[in-house]
């Protein structure tokens, strides 16, 4: 039997996400099991595909150079695609304004009513996809992602953009 040919989507995605160790400030274990959890989703289902590039499957590496943020793209076996810079301020607000809800969202699933903690983690979603919404629109010219994918990718950012 001949192994399945890959289809488009099996090529038009992520296998590896790595986050630039030097580029991560110190975080909590809040922070931490948000990076550890976005990993493995972006990696169980993703669309991610540069434009102009007949397929993958991509890996991909996330920093921060000079106030830039950096998407060093490549094949699964390390060929490199493209790198993308991007400025960190269209994203610096609204990565704060997260935080800050993620602090009190976290604060209060261990001390809050139900009903609190469910209003906050609303608003945190709310910011959230405000962040993944501005995150497809920097990114359309460049990567194809989908909405899910942008939203794991936001809190990515959010974990390098956070010193401390």
């Amino acid at each position: 039997m001949s192994p399945a040919k890959p289809t488009a989507g099996m090529k038009q995605r992520l296998v590896a996400v790595t986050l630039d160790e030097e580029s991560i400030g110190r975080s909590n274990p809040d922070v931490e099991h948000e990076r550890t959890i976005a990993i493995y989703d972006l990696l169980e289902q993703n669309h991610f595909a540069p434009v102009g590039h007949p397929g993958g499957p991509y890996t991909l590496n996330l920093s921060i150079n000079d106030n830039r943020l950096v998407f060093d793209i490549r094949l699964e076996d390390g060929t490199a695609v493209v790198a993308h810079l991007f400025s960190l301020s269209p994203l610096r607000r609204i990565v704060k304004d997260y935080y800050m809800i993620c602090d009190s969202y976290y604060q209060a699933i261990r001390t809050a009513t139900p009903d609190k903690i469910e209003a906050i983690d609303m608003g945190r979603r709310g910011i959230h996809n405000d962040g993944s919404n501005i995150l497809m629109e920097r990114l359309k010219e460049k990567v194809t992602v989908d909405h899910d994918t942008a939203r794991r990718l936001f809190t990515l950012i959010c974990v390098l953009h956070w010193k401390g």
